[in-house]
């Protein structure tokens, strides 16, 4: 699912696309264990307010940690399938406060190949980003004694048609690079290479570990199925229950009132599940993921895109061999 993006200016885009969220940090003297926690999004975290921007999330202070459902992989011949009775991942948000986000913060990190827009401001004249052409990310994970973390990510952070490491891929330079605790110069004058995208899925994976949206969803008896449909106000409830605050729900899949049990309805919601937003501010760094729980509509934002109707979603099972 892609949203239609609220941007900064153009010409903003530009200078933080070249030169990082916050050109002229430096790299020295950001040991966040001597700057006390504050939340994003309150008061006090404002860029000329914090000790340090790398210490407290200034820039995507409203996190959006996301899951995907899908049924197949289209890449089951090479191996590349879903894990058995989980949901998986999509990614770790650094929106506005306000609700709306940005993309793309520092082309110096670009490592998309497929570009999602293909500008920095989603817009025929906002900046190009520039189709990454080197090495395959995942190369990266073995030289760094990270193998256990792309074991991971290939269960658990699968991709769809093309191969895992281009979502991640994705997910880092269109989002990572808009977090002001994630800047590159947050690391230091000696980091290691890529420490900074290490770190980012690891957080991503941290949020993600407290989020079991399958095992909330069959607590309730809503597991996935070709033969029943679900109501969404009971996967609503089942997953406020189990997260404490209402998530946002996404639906794809044909119109409600374009199917033949919807016909003649003004319900026009659509009747797939295959997506759920957990929304969060955050104490200090994101790396920390002390967040605290928000509601998916507190910033103004949506609670779903699914149908209403009593017995409208479906929540398919994944395809023969497509899961283990």
């Amino acid at each position: 699912m892609h949203r239609a993006a609220v941007l900064v200016p153009v010409a903003a885009l530009a200078q933080l696309a070249s030169a990082g969220l916050y050109p002229g940090i430096t790299p020295d003297n950001h040991t966040c264990a001597l700057v006390d926690p504050v939340l994003s999004c309150s008061c006090d975290a404002e860029p000329g307010e914090v000790a340090d921007t790398c210490c407290t999330e200034t820039y995507g202070g409203l996190l959006v940690a996301t899951q995907f459902w899908s049924t197949f992989t289209g890449r089951e011949s090479k191996g590349q399938i879903y894990p058995k009775d989980s949901w998986t991942i999509h990614g770790l948000w650094p929106d506005f406060c306000d609700g709306s986000y940005t993309q793309y913060c520092d082309l110096s990190r670009q490592y998309d190949p497929q570009p999602a827009p293909n500008t920095t401001d989603g817009t025929p004249h906002g900046t190009p980003v520039p189709p990454y052409k080197g090495e395959a990310i995942d190369n990266w994970f073995e030289p760094y004694g990270k193998l256990d973390l792309l074991a991971y990510m290939n269960k658990f952070w699968v991709n769809q048609y093309n191969p895992n490491w281009v979502f991640w891929a994705h997910e880092f330079s269109k989002h990572a690079t808009c977090y002001s605790t994630f800047q590159k110069e947050c690391y230091g004058p000696k980091a290691a290479e890529h420490a900074d995208l290490f770190e980012f899925f690891e957080t991503v994976i941290t949020f993600q570990r407290t989020l079991p949206t399958f095992e909330w969803l069959s607590q309730a008896d809503i597991k996935p199925s070709n033969k029943t449909r679900y109501t969404l106000c009971d996967m609503q409830q089942a997953l406020t229950d189990g997260f404490g605050l209402a998530p946002f729900l996404g639906c794809s899949g044909p119109r409600y009132n374009e199917t033949a049990a919807g016909e003649g309805s003004l319900d026009n919601g659509r009747t797939e599940l295959n997506e759920v937003w957990y929304y969060y501010n955050v104490y200090g760094r994101p790396q920390s993921a002390h967040g605290k729980k928000l509601a998916a509509d507190a910033s103004g934002g949506q609670l779903t895109t699914c149908a209403e109707a009593k017995g409208a979603i479906w929540y398919y099972e994944r395809a023969e061999g497509s899961e283990r």
